[in-house]
């Protein structure tokens, strides 16, 4: 809680003006018993109308004081929370922002999702409460308890020996609901999980007739989530009863001892009335006290999930010693016997990789699926860290370049091309903020789209579904190319991303790339591409088992000549072999 505490500092002189306005209201309603004993005693009794105008006209002033000083207090109330809600929430997702995918890997997506809309909204709305009423019931009656002692000490005992009974049961609810309460977000997380998964995979649902099934799945999910809260909820209520049995019983003894002191002359009536009425006003704060721990635990349960996620450490920072470069890198990229392993795995993804990739070349990399290339894609911008072995760029240890001056330099296109609700030129854009719209279309034409774009309604206005809905596959991917290629990068990292192009539409990508003069990997399946490669690598199990141009790996390979073979046919194998 200390942590999210810390996120109330920037308001903390608000806070101590709602609080002192929470006060005024509260004293109102502490004082008013005294005022009703006045004017039953000094007016009712002692038949002085005045003196009933008096404490009447007296009751009346300072309720209107507490119905302003109450409107002003939600005011700022609400100020407070919801600034306090939205820093937290940007803290949180600038965190994510910084994982890396190591840290990423431990929590699921929807379980960041939940933590930073409900766990958030969980703890703003306790603050809130908090500041408009929450404090003013367990203030009430610790106050009430001590005013009825000063009234009437042998009547206000009761309802303080009463009070130890009642914290003991609350400190137990607490405890046990916070407990509750957290599972019960761990359940929302997986209703959360089961419908982003859904919403995102729509079409296979429909296309693979899973209706059914993925109901099924959902309903399962929904009603752990309803059980476990009905569970939380009526451990929380069950404190009620019990409250309030101990309350009743306390005000009817309170009432018989009252009767009897009157009797004997002992004490004014107005002082059995002003005892009571402490005695209710303190009921009546009770009967919020489950509502108040439903709340807290809530908070506490949430609290920590988000303070989970905000003192995870970055695993992957700079160096102490990367500094900073201002001149553009060259592109020339060197892998010294690395080797790779992702994080809780025992399994090396590669194995002492070696290669080198000179300024301007373009190096094709092919193997199976799971054979390791897109694992040594997320090495060179340092998405991951290698386990052993040495990365250099420039003839630069990697870790020594800073990591917003290394990636500012690769454009890198995923196996899945990922787009963003927003028109085609903000797409194009994510990759250049400040690129101008004549760099857009020059980064369009050269990935091939720009015609297709000019097709649109709206041409390069037009907006895009989420995630690229309304393209093909080929669009996608020819847009997420333009996106890393407007940045101009000097090392580009395709990631099987011309595998929805046709040959020619292919061939005049990595063409049009030659412009850029940079140093591009590409991961392909085709031996087409391969052929247009000033180099290729082969891949499998991890480790590099052949390099060369394609002659060379015709000539060296088994497998690559086995993979040529199934591409082209074995005829025109054969032939190529004879003509050589």
């Amino acid at each position: 809680m200390k942590k999210i505490l810390a996120f109330t500092k920037p308001y903390r002189f608000l806070i101590i003006f709602a609080l002192f306005l929470m006060f005024v209201e509260l004293a109102v309603e502490l004082v008013q018993p005294l005022l009703m004993a006045k004017i039953i005693d000094d007016g009712i009794v002692a038949k002085d109308f005045n003196m009933v105008l008096k404490w009447g006209g007296i009751m009346l002033g300072i309720s209107l004081l507490a119905f302003i000083s109450g409107i002003i207090n939600s005011f700022y109330a609400s100020h407070i929370s919801q600034n306090f809600g939205y820093d937290i929430r940007k803290k949180l997702f600038e965190k994510v922002q910084s994982f890396s995918f190591t840290n990423l890997g431990r929590f699921e997506t929807s379980s960041l999702i939940t933590r930073m809309t409900n766990d958030v909204t969980q703890i703003q709305t306790t603050l809130f409460m908090s500041l408009r009423i929450m404090l003013r019931a367990p203030l009430t009656v610790i106050f009430g308890i001590a005013l009825a002692l000063v009234v009437n000490f042998q009547l206000g005992i009761f309802l303080a020996v009463a009070l130890p009974l009642l914290l003991v049961c609350m400190k137990w609810i607490m405890k046990k609901g916070g407990l509750l309460f957290r599972t019960v977000q761990g359940k929302l997380d997986r209703v959360n999980g089961v419908m982003q998964e859904n919403l995102t995979s729509m079409r296979l649902i429909k296309a693979f007739l899973r209706k059914d099934y993925e109901v099924n799945r959902f309903t399962k999910a929904a009603n752990e989530l309803t059980k476990g809260t009905a569970s939380a909820f009526r451990t929380i209520e069950m404190t009620m009863p019990i409250m309030l049995l101990v309350m009743n019983l306390t005000i009817i003894v309170i009432l018989w001892k009252g009767s009897l002191q009157v009797s004997n002359s002992e004490v004014k009536i107005g002082e059995v009335v002003a005892v009571v009425n402490y005695a209710l006003r303190i009921t009546s704060s009770l009967s919020m006290f489950s509502f108040i721990i439903m709340f807290f635990s809530r908070a506490r349960a949430s609290s920590k999930r988000v303070t989970e996620v905000l003192e995870t450490d970055v695993d992957l920072i700079d160096a102490a010693d990367a500094h900073e470069e201002k001149a553009e890198l060259a592109g020339k990229i060197e892998f010294q016997a690395v080797s790779f392993k992702y994080p809780n795995s025992e399994t090396e993804v590669l194995k002492n990789v070696s290669f080198t990739a000179s300024v301007g070349e373009t190096i094709a990399i092919l193997g199976a699926t799971g054979s390791g290339k897109s694992s040594l894609f997320q090495l060179i911008p340092r998405l991951y860290e290698a386990n052993s072995g040495s990365i250099f760029i420039d003839d630069q240890e990697i870790k020594k370049y800073k990591l917003e001056h290394l990636r500012k330099q690769i454009g890198l296109v995923p196996q899945e091309a990922m787009l963003f609700s927003g028109s085609v030129q903000s797409n194009i854009m994510w990759g250049k903020e400040d690129a101008t719209i004549d760099e857009v279309i020059f980064a369009a034409k050269n990935a091939q789209i720009h015609e297709t774009i000019m097709s649109l309604p709206q041409q390069y206005d037009s907006i895009l579904g989420q995630k690229g809905i309304n393209l093909s596959g080929g669009q996608k991917q020819r847009l997420s190319i333009a996106r890393a290629l407007v940045r101009n990068p000097k090392i580009l990292l395709l990631d099987d991303s011309t595998s929805a192009l046709d040959l020619k539409t292919e061939a005049n990508l990595l063409e049009a790339i030659k412009k850029y003069n940079c140093t591009t990997l590409i991961i392909t399946q085709k031996i087409s591409t391969a052929m247009q490669a000033d180099k290729t690598l082969l891949l499998e199990d991890g480790m590099i088992i052949a390099e060369g141009t394609h002659e060379e790996l015709m000539k060296n390979s088994k497998l690559y000549r086995k993979i040529t073979e199934s591409q082209f046919g074995k005829e025109m194998f054969t032939h190529d072999q004879t003509v050589n």
